[in-house]
């Protein structure tokens, strides 16, 4: 499966979480940091969900990257 994962730069660090998978957060220091470390959050996040027997979330989430003109 594949996940819509939303990747955010703060001040100090990288942030990033997945939309259908509610609570699935990771935090790194790089961008490649909070990459590897969300991948893991992915499947931990699902072996608990299969761990509890809950339903697996399907992923529907899309994105897309908008220009403007106004900066």
């Amino acid at each position: 499966m594949k996940y819509l994962v939303v990747i955010e730069k703060g001040d100090s660090s990288w942030g990033a979480h997945v939309p259908d998978l509610p609570g699935c957060v990771a935090v790194g220091e790089t961008r490649n940091e909070v990459l590897d470390l969300i991948r893991t959050g992915i499947d931990l996040h699902i072996d608990d969900l299969r761990s509890q027997h809950m339903p697996i979330p399907a992923p529907v989430s899309e994105g897309t990257v908008v220009e403007t003109r106004v900066a």
